[in-house]
């Protein structure tokens, strides 16, 4: 069965426009998410209008800053302050990546814990890490709900998670042994990675390279996640062979159109999370 994130974001969106909705006519104000753009890269722009289509569709109110990819570190932090210091903004998200003399962890260490909708900010990192309560990066929390909504079984399997960046693969394995999985985490120096994706009953995959993960690299009746996301010859494709993995796998997600979906609504719960956490003081 295929996994399809559009399909499962659209319902998701269309509950948490109610919620929006059931906000509104209680605090009298409006989850706001706050996105910074720097510079013009053409996918980090691709990527910004999506989320304000999100935003828009289910009634969060979006404001994007854009600067150019020449501002200083020491200007850039003088924005997030100010955005750290106003209380009718609730998330930040600074879009990555950054240029390169811009350092990437201090600007994240520099945002609000409380607005970091991305669930990267050192503190939220360390109690994901801990199996305490954080706002979760988005990917990984979409994964884990596409899981859910079809009642896959995650607890006592192997799970395998292909890819150790911090953005997917570390946290996705936090998440999978939250969930009483036995995780495996593979990379790029690990040998006979075939022999290790081969035991997976949850396979994730996060490196983007097309059709990385081949029919003789998955157990069969596995759950396969597909993460990456690549171009060749003008065309997307996933890091799984999907075409000849359809009939060999139990569960299959779309690349394009699983995990990518599911990010952006992830992303939009995270909001309406920390517009509630800031209304009712929890502290991080």
């Amino acid at each position: 069965m295929i996994i399809d994130g559009k399909v499962l974001s659209s319902e998701i969106r269309s509950d948490l426009k109610k919620e929006i909705e059931s906000i509104k006519n209680k605090y009298n104000e409006t989850p706001h998410l706050t996105v910074v753009l720097i510079g013009n890269d053409p996918a980090s722009e691709s990527y910004v209008k999506a989320k304000e289509r999100a935003c828009k569709q289910v009634g969060i109110k979006s404001t994007l800053i854009t600067l150019p990819s020449t501002i200083s570190l020491e200007e850039l932090l003088k924005v997030i302050d100010e955005l750290n210091k106003e209380k009718l903004v609730h998330g930040i998200l600074v879009q990555l990546p950054l240029p390169s003399h811009i350092s990437q962890d201090t600007v994240i260490d520099f945002m609000s814990q409380i607005k970091d909708v991305d669930g990267l900010h050192p503190h939220n990192i360390s109690r994901l890490h801990t199996l305490r309560y954080s706002v979760l990066p988005c990917t990984p929390k979409g994964i884990i709900t596409m899981l859910k909504s079809k009642d896959i079984q995650i607890e006592g399997k192997h799970a395998v998670v292909v890819g150790r960046s911090n953005l997917v693969g570390k946290p996705i394995a936090q998440l999978l042994l939250k969930e009483n999985a036995s995780v495996s985490i593979t990379h790029r120096y690990t040998e006979d990675l075939a022999s290790i994706t081969k035991q997976a009953d949850i396979l994730v995959c996060a490196v983007g390279k097309a059709k990385f993960i081949a029919k003789d690299m998955v157990k069969k009746g596995a759950v396969c996640i597909d993460v990456g996301l690549s171009r060749v010859e003008g065309k997307l494709y996933g890091d799984f062979d999907f075409d000849n993995l359809l009939d060999h796998v139990s569960y299959i997600s779309k690349a394009p159109g699983g995990v990518g979906p599911m990010t952006i609504t992830s992303l939009l719960e995270n909001t309406v999370e920390c517009f509630l956490n800031q209304k009712k003081d929890i502290k991080l």
